[in-house]
């Protein structure tokens, strides 16, 4: 009995320095953080654009001429009173591609609203005139046969601004 003992003495008193396992502490349940306050991102200043077209009889009237750093040039002269068009002449000259040159004895007014529209009489070519805001359109269709050499494909249209008189 006595070897058992001394077998089981060491088993015992390695037990009794063994501490219990712990149990885990509870949960603490942490509140959640407020929702945060939508708020809204700053402002932040839109470019203005021009508004709708209106649909009211064009009148303008600008001889004007412009000319770009790369040396896109050209003049207009244009008068449109009641949406009927009594002047209308045009000229660009794009630089090493050629020019485009209109006159309004080549064309007859084949719209007046919302759009001035004039149709070449002996071709495809069609010219539209429209108002935004403070800025005048001239724009162009169709006009390959208006232009020379290869001029027509970079031939943008014309904006007369009514404020200063000025076109680009």
């Amino acid at each position: 009995m006595t070897r058992k003992l001394a077998l089981l003495l060491p088993v015992l008193l390695l037990g009794a320095c063994a501490m219990p396992e712990k149990a885990p502490p509870p949960a603490v349940e942490v509140p959640a953080p407020p929702p945060a306050a939508k708020v809204p991102p700053p402002a932040v200043a839109k470019p203005s654009r021009p508004g709708p077209i209106p649909v009211r009889p064009l009148n303008v009237k600008t001889e004007c001429k412009f000319r770009d750093e790369t040396g896109y040039n050209g003049a207009l002269r244009l008068d449109v009173a009641g949406a009927q068009v009594h002047a209308f002449e045009a000229k660009v000259n794009i630089p090493k591609r050629g020019a485009c040159r209109f006159d309004l004895k080549d064309f007859r007014q084949t719209r007046d609203l919302p759009t001035v529209e004039l149709s070449q009489t002996r071709g495809n070519c069609i010219v539209r005139v429209w108002e935004q805001g403070e800025r005048v359109t001239v724009a162009f269709q169709q006009c390959e046969k208006m232009c020379s050499g290869s001029s027509y494909p970079y031939l943008w249209p014309i904006l007369n601004d009514r404020r200063d008189g000025s076109c680009a």
